[in-house]
Formats: structure tokens, sequence, C-alpha cells
């Protein structure tokens, strides 16, 4: 009978779908022993090795021997090379990523990971990837939940196998009246309006009135539910319960995928992830970014407070690496104005570059980012936008040498962590198209449910693309796989601040509406504060 150990190894390469024999078993025994791992601490050892297993290209869904050796031998080198480090360069690990510019990695169901997609991608699209967008969401939220301890059967004997939940598709129910299905699809109206769950196989119309009351999140046209319910006579499933996808956090996603770069940025691994985390702990805890939202420059308030914070900075010797302005950068729309309402957008650029080229050290060592709003003037109105029209920026981009024109929404990567930030009004949309049932909450549970709502659909707009929107080709810009370290919701909305599944999520609020206020970002701390 295996002992606890031999049962802690066996669970861990399990979870990366990796088998072990007994060579493998014994050696990595072996290395837990030679290294005086306490009981309390062999999981934690293993998962370390059975990640780095997982990466190698080489690497075999039986455990093989020689590549186990060749891991161990690696971790230790990199354990060891760490005595002379030098002082860590924020700016050679600075990335903006814009969304255009993200490679499209998509779900292969075939290979059962992620595929890059070699077709020319397309403003326009096409038929097939308006269905290729909805299938990856599908298919990457599916992939997740079957890797949830709740789905996932163990291969060890245990009464926890009784309690599994297991989930079916539409096209099983046929023939099976009267018996209980767990579905995961998604909430579309049909053609005579009524609800349904749709699937890659078929849908089934809903009756929820059953249900007292679903799961915890925002429930909106468009997003993935798990629906539990029995299946009628009348080809119905009466639903009794409704649930968000379970989120993934950002360590096991990475663990399994850490072989991919989703940004096009370049690679690091969970090891370097952790090490750059603890020298920026030490060395960087002084850096901060900047995040204001609605920077209204058409009202004169909005000039008076952006120098209010600048001379602060300069008083203080505080001065951010980056400052992101996100949209709207006009009170009001105007998309059909006149020539005159055009001229005066421009003209509050120039200002505004004018102001901040007046601070020669800010000018010098802040990279500044801006990010459209939906009421800016991108040239496209479907997510994701373009960058504000350059014929409006050449004065910001003439004086200030660190400036960055960004897609909505666009990413920011430093060292191991990856920030999105989108500038939208989610909340009043997300509450403007729930289905079936409206959540009654208020205040801080609605916010925590529209938080959870993102992250648990892996997508930062989960809504059919009549409600919103999307460029079907790039569509992977709005993904949330893996999940990011923070996420940057700017939103009309009151501001907010919360983690969840160790991603901090945050809006900085109406910078004019709010007497100024913005958000600072810690990457030493991995959270936010109002400035």
């Amino acid at each position: 009978m295996a002992d606890a150990r031999q049962l802690t190894i066996i669970k861990v390469f399990r979870k990366y779908s990796h088998s072990l024999g007994p060579d493998a078993l014994q050696f990595l025994e072996e290395i837990l022993e030679s290294h005086d791992i306490a009981d309390d601490d062999v999981e934690f050892s293993v998962e370390t090795i059975a990640r780095e297993y997982n990466k190698q290209d080489d690497a075999t869904m039986k455990v093989s021997l020689d590549i186990l050796r060749r891991v161990y031998d690696a971790l230790q080198d990199q354990g060891n090379a760490g005595e002379a480090e030098e002082l860590l360069d924020p700016n050679s690990h600075l990335y903006f990523v814009d969304a255009f510019e993200m490679p499209p990695w998509h779900w292969s169901q075939e290979r059962g990971t992620f595929e890059k997609s070699s077709s020319p991608l397309t403003v326009a699209g096409s038929a097939d990837s308006r269905i290729a967008a909805v299938r990856n969401r599908l298919h990457i939220i599916k992939q997740s939940i079957l890797r949830n301890e709740h789905f996932s059967p163990s291969t060890l004997p245990s009464r926890d196998r009784e309690h599994l939940v297991t989930l079916k598709s539409t096209k099983q129910l046929l023939g099976r009246a009267n018996e209980r299905f767990l579905l995961l699809g998604m909430l579309v109206h049909n053609k005579e309006g009524k609800l349904c769950v749709e699937d890659a196989d078929g849908s089934v119309e809903l009756d929820l009135s059953k249900m007292d009351e679903p799961g915890e999140g925002l429930y909106t046209e468009g997003c993935f539910a798990l629906v539990e319910g029995e299946y009628t006579e009348d080809g119905i499933l009466e639903v009794v319960a409704m649930g968000q996808p379970p989120c993934e956090d950002r360590e096991t996603a990475r663990s399994i995928y850490g072989h991919i770069d989703f940004l096009g940025q370049g690679l690091t691994s969970l090891l370097e992830d952790s090490q750059f985390a603890r020298r920026i702990r030490e060395e960087l805890s002084d850096l901060y970014f900047f995040f204001l939202s609605d920077v209204w420059l058409d009202n004169p308030q909005t000039l008076v407070g952006l120098q209010k914070m600048f001379d602060n900075c300069i008083e203080n010797n505080f001065i951010p690496k980056v400052i992101v302005m996100c949209g709207n950068f006009t009170s009001k729309s105007i998309s059909q104005g006149g020539g005159r309402d055009i001229q005066r957008y421009q003209e509050n650029f120039d200002s505004l570059a004018d102001l901040i080229a007046s601070y020669p050290q800010i000018t010098r060592e802040t990279r500044f980012v801006f990010v459209p709003g939906p009421l800016d003037i991108t040239g496209s109105g479907a997510l994701p936008r373009r960058p504000i029209l350059s014929t409006f920026t050449t004065n910001l981009r003439n004086k200030i040498p660190k400036v960055y024109f960004t897609s909505n929404p666009c990413r920011l990567k430093f060292f191991g962590q990856e920030i999105v930030i989108f500038r939208e009004d989610t909340m009043a949309r997300m509450l403007r198209n729930t289905v079936g049932v409206k959540p009654n909450v208020t205040g801080e549970d609605l916010r925590r449910y529209l938080v959870q709502s993102i992250l648990d659909q892996s997508h930062l707009t989960p809504l059919t693309t009549h409600i919103q929107p999307v460029l079907p080709d790039f569509d992977h810009a709005l993904r949330l796989y893996p999940l990011p370290t923070a996420v940057i919701l700017a939103d009309k909305y009151e501001k907010y601040k919360l983690t969840y599944s160790g991603c901090h999520v945050f809006n900085p609020g109406n910078f004019v509406g709010n007497s100024f206020s913005f958000s600072t970002y810690c990457p030493a701390e991995r959270s936010s504060e109002e400035g």
C-alpha cells in the first residue's frame, strides 16, 4: 500500500495528466529525502518539479526518468545561480501590448491545447471566425472546469468519487426525460424569445420558475453558465440551480500553458516569476503606476487637477514609472460633431501636451499611456478599439518622448505580471442585459458580482455580439486566460477595488467627478490605493 508521500506525489502529477512508473516515483522520493523535505512541504516541492516537467517539449504522459533527472538538474542550477544578481532594470522588463499585436492563440479540440493561428487577421472577420470566437470561449472554460477538483476524478481510491459532478451535452438529453443533468453552455434567447442554454451540440429551452436563486454573479445574454435541472417530456430543462464556471487561478493555468507566449513579449517560467516577485519587493518597492479614467480634457478643471497631481509628484519626489490615462477624453460625444468640435478636441490634447512638457523630470522619466474610451475618435465602435487617431495626438508625440497610444483594451507586461486595462461602461451594460433573474444586490455585493462574472467567464465582455460588437478575429485580445495579475475595469461607475482568485481588480473612477481622484498600483504589493 502506498504511503502518504507516494499518494501526494501521484496526485500532483495526476493533476498535469502524467502517470508515474516505479522508477520515477522512487527518484522523486529520493529527492525529497535528500533535501529533508517535511511532510507539510511535500506537495509544494513536487508541484515545482511537476510544473517544470510539464513544460518540456519532449515530456511524455508516462513520466520519463531521463527527462525528470534533467528537470531536477536544471532546477538545482537555477537555485545556485542567484548569488551575484545585478539590480533589476524595470525599463527592460516593461512592455505595452496592443490588442491588434497579440498573437492569435486558439483552442484546438483535436490536440487538447492552444494552437497559434496562421490565418491572416482582418477587421471584417468571417463567418468561420465568428463561430470560432464563441467556441474558443466555451472550450477554454470547459477544459479548466474539467480540471477542477469537483469535476476531475482522482486515480486513487476515494470516497470523494461519489460526489463528483459530471458535465453532459445537450445531445445527451434526447430520450431521457425525467432525468437530471448538468450542462455548460451559453445563455441566449431563441427565435421565439425563450431563454436557452446552447453548447457545441445544440440548445435546450430553460424554465427558471422552480429555481430559488442563481449562484453569485451577473448572468447576461452571452455568458456561459453551469445549469442543473430536470429534462421534461416537453423538451424543456426545469432549472433547479445555476452558477458561474469556477475560476482557475493564474498559477495553475501558467503551470500548464507556461510554454505559450500569449502576449508575444517573451516567456518567463513560474520559477523566474517567483524570483522576480521577491526581487521586486526588495528592490522596487517604491515603484508605482498611476491610473486615471474619464480624463475630460474639455473640462477646465481637468488640467487643474493634473497640474495638482504633477506638483505633488515633484514636491514629494514621487515620480511614477507609468501614468495610464483612460478616456473618455471628452465629456460628450463628438463623432457626429461639426468641424469646430473636432478642432477643439485636438486643441485639448495640445494643451495636455504643453502641461506635461512643463514638468521636465516627469516627461523624462515617466511613460504615458493613452487608452481610448467609448466616446473618443478611434475609427471603430467594435471591440477591441483602435488607438486615438494620430491626427489628434501629434503634439503629444512630439513633446513627450515616452508616450504610447494603445488599443482598448491593452495590456501592460512587467516582469512576470500581466495587467489588463479596459475602458468601458461595463457595470451598466452588464446590468442592462442580465437574463432570467436580476441580482437583488447593491453596493459592495454588486461590485463583487461584476468582478466575479468577468473573471469566471475569462472574458472582458461576456455578452452576445449584437449587444457588444466584437471583431471576431481579435476576440482573443479580450480573453482573460490565463488569469491576469491585475485588471483595471475603468468605468463611469463608482470606484472600487477587490481581489478575486488572486487577481486584483479596480476601477479608478471619474477623475474630475471625484475631486481629481485616481488609483496607484504597486507591483511590489500587487495592490492598488486611491491616489
